[in-house]
Order: C-alpha cells, then structure tokens, then sequence
C-alpha cells in the first residue's frame, strides 16, 4: 500500500506496528530534513501518527504545548499533532493552521482518528471491509493495493462523474470506498461500529459593514501573511505563474518578503495560436525573478491513460494536464512551490457567478407560474447553438430561469446535461441511478449557506464541491504524482473566513469579478495582468477529436471495456461521435469526459489479470444497495488491524 503512493513521498518510508494495529508513511522531506522521519510517537509511544501537509503555525503551537509540559524530540511540524491529541484531543484540529491529512493512533484510549483539513486541500480516503478491517491512504490506489478492497462501481457516483466532471465527497467511484469530507474527522473506537464523519468546522459567509479602503489595506496584510507563512522550507522553494491576477498576486508577495529571486515556473501549449507567455514575463521581469517557461504540445489521445493512473477514478478537468506539466517542469528545480488557487472561488472570479446573478434577479422578479411554462416553453424551443458566438447561445439561460436557483446554477455548471447523460445510458444503469439526482449536491449546499445572495451562494457550493472535488484534487495528484508539495495562500482559512464576510458588491462589481483583490493589488500587478480576459488553464480539444482523432476517439469509447462495465449505450456514443465530427455540435467536453472514464477503466478498474474483466456495476435498486452498505457499516467492528499509509 505505500509504494502504491511512493511518488508522494521518494525521501523515505516508515511503518508503525501495534496491537492489531498498522501505519505506513512515504515521506516527502520539508521540515527537519533530518529528524522528521514518520511515523511520529509521543514519549511513551502510546501515540503514534502519519501525517501529510504543512501546519504553518506549529511555532506557536510548540511553545504553548512546551509551556505545559510536553517534550519534543523532533523539530518537525508533525510532532506538534501528537501532543495537541494529548493536550487537546479531538478538538486539536482546531488550532490546526494548514493543509493537512492525518492518521492518529492512541493505544490509551484504543482509537484511531483520521482528519482533513477546514477546505480540503490533502486527500484522504477509506474504506470498512468485509472482514471488519477499517484500512485508509492518500490516494485511493493505496486502498485499491489492499487484496480484500472490493471494486464495485457506484453508479450513482458514475452519474455524478458524468454530471459534474468529478466524483464529489464523500463519494468515490467505488460503493465501499469513501473520501473523508474536507473539515470533518472520523473517530474509531476498537470493536465498536464505524461512526459517520463529524464537521469540525464550517465556513459563515454573513456579510458585514465594509469600507472599500479598509477592506483593501485589511486584504494586503493577510494576503502577505498567508503567502510569508509558507515561505517557511529547508528544501528549495518557488511558485507558479501565469501571469493571471491570482499567481502574479502571489509572486509579487514573495519577492516583497524575500531577498533572492523567487523561482517562478509559467508553462504554455503548442495549440498554434497566440501564446500567453508574455503576461508571466511581465510580471517576471518586473520582480527580477528566476524565471523557467516551456512550451509543450498536448495529443489528449497520447496523455489519456497517463491522467487516469494518477487519479485512479474519473476526473474530466483537462486542466489537469498543463497541472502536472508545470508541475513537471517546477520539479527539476524546487520541492515546494506556491500556487493562486481558489481566487476565483473566494473573490468571484468566474463569469458564471454573474449570469447567475442576473438570472436569479430576473427568476425573482417573475410569477412562478409564469417563469416556469414560459421560460421552459422557450428553452425547449431555442436551438442549441454551439457554433454560434455567445451572445446567441440563449438555450441555457432560458432554461435556468425555468427553474429554482440551485438548479439553475447547477445547469450552468454540468458537463453533460440531464437528457445526454440518460441518452448514454443503458436500461440496467437507468434503473440503477433512480432515486438520486447530482443537482441535489448542489441544492444541498445552498441550503448550508447563511445567505441569500445569489453570488454569495453559488460561492458558497462551489467552495463545498467544485473546490475540493475538482481544483484541489486535480492540484494535488497532479504535482505529488512528480513528487512536488503545492501550497494556495489564498486558500488561508483565515483569510477564507474574513473574505466570507466581505459583501459581494465587493467581489463582483458590475461585470468585474474579484473586484477587491485586483483593488488590492493595483499597486503590485500591472493592470495589463489585472485587466485581461480571463484565459483559464486548459487546451482546446475540439479540434483533436475531428478527423484521424476521432476514428482513435471511436475506438476507445465504443472497446470491449466499456462494453463490459454494464454503463453506456454504444449507438448512442456514436451518435455524439458523429455530430462533433461533422462540426455542427462541439462535443468535446463529453468526449472527454467518457475518454477519461475509459481511461478509468483500463488503467484501473479492468486492469490486472484476465479475471479482473468482470462487469462490476451492480444492478437493480441502487437505493437498495446503499442503504445495505450503511446497514453493514453501522454492524461491522473496527477491527482497526489493517489500516493505510499517508
């Protein structure tokens, strides 16, 4: 199981073995090169712990903790955890400044507790199997190497990948296997049932009075507080930069509080158009930083299986190939580097949290009545223009103002949509998923939030869903799978919960999204960078799948595999192959997305030996089925006798 995920740690491993129970760590050496070698103990070695992250404030949190007595061996941030168990117990979280996934054994008390960090950025999966064993890991190969991990295939969790591009918590592809919520712990007492994951915490985003002018000086000291805090690392140290509001924002924090030239990394696509290089030059030049760039071509046919090994169930972000080549290419120079995620999420960065402002505003003003028959009449009728500019693609607004406002702003954010996704089924797997809709992840969501502000909402389920399941994952498996550490000051709890509070009139203005930040950075960040169109980090794929490409596309959609998982209705993936090579329908988004579930299917699924070529979705009620897995859960014993590495 550890050298399943030993890219995630090439400096080293360690095991701790109790009564009945066992700890594995891969170790990527950042703090105390030379003494913080895991597992972790406390002095009597009645607690033993794996961790993975960086708690930046374990300073203060040694001091407090010597003050009462503790003992320290090591000078590593991870020691800091055993004794805030010992100190604090359960509650230590809480004090907890970081990213972080954490595995902690206490022989006293005879349990075993795993957390995760307030907004999700380390992963950390588990799984309860047949026998009783309760076995856990960083990624969900590690629990897939166990012999007794069963890979049974969800097919809600199939309908949610297709719906929204990933699985979301605490979901995984596989019925047995779960993803620890981001901000929740699991507490496992020996021999005693398995309980449900308890939050820890949770973000309010209740607006308060907020002068302009205080807000930015107030934005300035935090960001630089959050960006000086990660700077901390006897190993070398850089960032990405795009050139983009949120990593110039970050690099000119770094080179204000350093004093050699930050390592920055900027990385561009062969796509035959203009290259965009030249907004992270500008911000290169203008701090004096090391700069290293690369221009690479992408075949999504050629990189596929490579993407579906390192995430080991679905993921459709084609970012996340220019992630892990930056990553690549940061690698051969630093361990740590920091990045601008999550600035569009916590500042309202993305256009959709303006169209659905507006159509929120106009779904209100309406009779319900009204805006339901009218605008559902006119949805059906528009045409779905692909090809058109955007100002005539009306179809999807049309059919979000039908609608309440978490289904309308889940509508403008689904990869496929209801009707496509019900057309690439079969009968077996459109049984399977009644009873369960992906919108409801959304609508629960914004039933959580303390507001109803249409943009405050719709931030609030993307920080919840979309940030953890889609951004923060695909960051993480993409730079561990080169063995690169990435840390997101903007993603600063901190920071996070006093944004929470800011209005949105001042995170979006008018048509201007991040309006505070960008405010903040005026002095720092030419507005060149500040002011341009937001690009995005992805690769067009349309043109890759027309031609030679989509006879290859053919292929791997309509294999023996996908035959085989029970899921797809071939005629109509042909169908969908056929209207995108005509060029009257771009498809490439759900083209991508089955591609990487075949990818899924190959490299992980089907994959090992001929038996492992077996249908695995389970058919008939799946509401059934899920209610027998909690059934199950709820009577099976944590043995805790074979548990996972970190």
């Amino acid at each position: 199981m550890t050298r399943a995920i030993a890219h995630r740690g090439p400096d080293g491993e360690g095991f701790f073995f109790g009564a009945g129970v066992g700890l594995g760590h891969r170790r990527l050496a950042i703090i105390d090169v030379a003494g913080g070698q895991q597992p972790i103990l406390n002095e009597d070695e009645s607690v033993a712990l794996v961790f993975n992250g960086q708690i930046y404030n374990y300073r203060a949190l040694r001091e407090e903790l010597l003050a009462a007595g503790h003992i320290f061996r090591t000078q590593s941030d991870t020691e800091v955890i055993v004794h805030a168990w010992e100190e604090w117990g359960a509650s230590c979280v809480k004090r907890l400044r970081g990213m972080f996934a954490f595995a902690l054994y206490d022989g006293r008390r005879n349990v075993l507790f795993l957390a995760r960090d307030r907004l999700g950025k380390k992963p950390l999966y588990y799984s309860v199997l047949t026998n009783g064993d309760l076995i856990f890991g960083s990624e969900l190969k590690a629990l897939l190497a166990h012999p007794l991990a069963e890979k049974r295939l969800d097919p809600f969790a199939v309908d949610n990948y297709l719906a929204f591009g990933y699985v979301p918590d605490p979901q995984t592809i596989y019925r047995g296997i779960h993803k620890l919520p981001p901000a929740h712990t699991l507490e496992v007492q020996r021999h005693a049932p398995t309980p449900n994951p308890q939050r820890y915490w949770r973000l309010s985003m209740i607006p308060a009075n907020c002068d302009e002018r205080e807000a930015v000086d107030e934005l300035r000291h935090r960001l630089d507080e959050a960006v000086r805090i990660r700077l901390m690392s006897e190993v070398p140290l850089g960032a990405f930069l795009s050139g983009g509001v949120d990593s110039s924002g970050i690099v000119s924090s770094m080179a204000r509080q350093t004093t050699a030239p930050v390592k920055t990394f900027a990385l561009d696509f062969d796509e035959g158009g203009a290259s965009e290089l030249h907004h992270a030059r500008r911000i290169a030049e203008l701090y004096g930083t090391d700069h290293k760039e690369a221009c690479v071509q992408m075949d999504p046919l050629e990189t596929y299986l490579a993407q579906a090994a390192i995430f080991d169930e679905p993921f459709a972000d084609s970012s996340s190939v220019p992630t892990f080549e930056v990553s690549r290419l940061a690698r051969q120079r630093v361990t740590v580097a920091l990045s601008g995620d999550a600035g569009d999420e916590i500042f309202a960065g993305y256009r959709r949290y303006r169209w659905h402002a507006r159509t929120d505003r106009l779904r209100r003003a309406l009779p319900e009545g009204l805006r339901r028959s009218a605008f559902r009449t006119l949805g059906a009728a528009y045409p779905k223009l692909d090809w058109a500019p955007q100002w005539l693609r009306a179809k999807t607004t049309l059919n979000e103002i039908a609608v309440n406002a978490a289904e309308g702003y889940f509508r403008s954010l689904c990869k496929i949509d209801d009707a496509a996704r019900w057309r690439l089924y079969t009968p077996q797997m459109r049984q399977a998923i009644i009873g369960q809709h992906p919108c409801e992840i959304i609508a629960g969501a914004m039933r959580e939030v303390d507001s109803d502000d249409p943009v405050t909402c719709a931030q609030y389920a993307d920080l919840v869903t979309y940030l953890p399941g889609d951004i923060l994952a695909k960051v993480d498996r993409a730079s561990m799978a080169v063995s690169l550490e990435i840390r997101a000051p903007l993603l600063d709890h901190e920071l996070v919960e006093w944004a929470g509070t800011l209005p949105s009139s001042l995170k979006l203005r008018g048509t201007e999204g991040k309006y505070i930040l960008k405010r903040t950075l005026e002095p720092f960040v030419p507005g060149e960078n500040l002011y341009r169109r937001k690009e995005g980090f992805t690769t067009s794929l349309a043109s890759h799948f027309r031609g030679a490409g989509n006879r290859t596309l053919r292929s791997a959609l309509t294999s023996d595999l996908m035959v085989d998982s029970g899921l797809f209705d071939l005629p109509a993936v042909d169908s969908i192959l056929d209207a995108h090579e005509s060029g009257m329908r771009d498809n490439s988004q759900i083209l991508w997305t089955l591609l990487m579930f075949a990818g899924f299917l190959e490299k992980v699924h089907f994959a090992g030996t001929p038996e492992a070529r077996v249908p695995r979705l389970t058919l008939g009620s799946s509401s059934d089925a899920h209610e027998g897995d909690k059934a199950s859960q709820g009577s099976k014993k944590a043995a805790i006798r074979s548990t996972a590495p970190i």
